[in-house]
């Protein structure tokens, strides 16, 4: 959180109808991503995060409980950066065993794709730059 989104402007701001809003937003961004990730838990403990912002009436403390939410967002959002990187590479790995005509050239099960896929090389490599 640096000052420049507009999320920061409704925490700060608050009235009824910037509380309105704010609650979309977060919900939109935050809780409707992780639902559709599929992730139960992160999804449930986000709702809490929300709702202890939405809740919050003095504003360094709402802003305060914005400002984690945003960062652990963040790090959900790392997680998933990596882990579709990883499939892609697993899923390289896996068509690599095929010729363009549909002959297989070799056998390689799903689980020694992954392990030869090169990810614990790209991966971090790749972290580095999401911050």
């Amino acid at each position: 959180v640096n000052g420049k989104l507009a999320m920061e402007y409704l925490v700060i701001n608050w009235t009824q109808n910037n509380k309105i809003l704010l609650q979309m937003a977060l919900q939109s961004w935050m809780l409707g991503r992780l639902t559709s990730w599929g992730a139960t838990s992160w999804m449930e403990g986000m709702e809490n995060r929300v709702q202890a912002v939405l809740s919050e009436d003095d504003k360094d403390r709402r802003m305060t409980f914005f400002i984690e939410a945003c960062s652990i967002m963040k790090r959900y959002e790392k997680v998933e950066a990596t882990s579709i990187l990883e499939m892609a590479l697993w899923k390289g790995q896996l068509k690599s065993g095929w010729s363009n005509d549909g002959t297989k050239k070799q056998a390689l099960d799903r689980g020694e794709c992954r392990c030869v896929c090169g990810s614990n090389v790209v991966i971090p490599s790749v972290v580095m730059f999401l911050g």
